[in-house]
């Protein structure tokens, strides 16, 4: 059975447009150069998550909000990462870290990492993200499942991270068939471990599964825990040359 499976009836994958979603690059004073390519003009940038200490952290951090201040007075969208960790987190805990983001780097919206993925937990994730809604107008909300959610999911938040983990799979996953209903916007993939050679393949796999939003990285969490999303990938430049504003699809 053929991977590249097309994420809707009649729809080419070659017209989706991507533009980029970055999870969340290491602190600014270990990643400069990171923070400050992503103010660059331009680049098609669709967010950019805040992880200041696995969240907020405890106190403001004036080089984090430097770097997210510098980011919004460009256009983009700031998230403030939240951990649901599947659910084992309180509702409490995760809307005083919200309040915190708010107060301290007064976000665009929200990530919400490790979220679940089942029937069950839904109604309290729906809770979680009325919440969130609640205190900032306008906001955006990603649900970072990492996989294909129960559907339901998908009205809750306006975008799903559908896959999260390593080059390895990815070039052989499959689209669940309910995302034919939703647009492109609605799904975000992100690819670790992609090696440059196999740029051109990563992409025609997220146009055809219908994701809108992506972030490829060479980086990889091989020998320790190290996060393989912490700093731009060695083929940054060449992957926003061919994403970017007036390439063609």
């Amino acid at each position: 059975m053929p991977y590249l499976t097309p994420a809707a009836t009649g729809q080419s994958g070659t017209d989706v447009r991507l533009g980029f979603g970055i999870p969340g690059f290491a602190h600014p004073l270990v990643a400069p150069a990171e923070w400050a390519e992503l103010a660059r003009p331009e680049t098609p940038l669709h967010w950019v998550v805040l992880n200041v200490a696995s969240g907020p952290g405890s106190r403001p951090d004036p080089h984090c909000l430097e770097a997210a201040g510098r980011l919004r007075n460009a256009g983009i969208r700031v998230l403030g990462h939240l951990d649901m960790t599947y659910g084992a987190r309180s509702f409490g805990e995760i809307v005083s870290d919200a309040h915190r983001f708010l107060d301290w780097y007064r976000v665009d919206g929200f990530s919400i990492d490790r979220c679940p993925t089942e029937r069950a937990a839904l109604p309290e994730v729906r809770r979680t993200v009325a919440t969130l809604r609640a205190l900032v107008d306008g906001a955006y909300i990603v649900l970072g499942h990492g996989t294909h959610p129960y559907p339901g999911y998908a009205e809750s938040a306006d975008q799903l991270v559908t896959f999260s983990g390593p080059w390895s799979d990815y070039r052989w996953s499959q689209v669940a068939e309910w995302t034919a209903e939703y647009p492109p916007e609605k799904f975000c993939h992100f690819v670790h471990g992609m090696p440059r050679g196999h740029l051109e393949e990563a992409l025609r796999i997220a146009r055809w599964q219908g994701a809108g939003t992506i972030y490829f990285t060479d980086r990889t969490d091989r020998g320790g825990p190290s996060d393989p999303w912490e700093t731009m990938p060695g083929y940054w430049d060449e992957i926003v040359s061919r994403i970017g504003p007036g390439v063609s699809e």
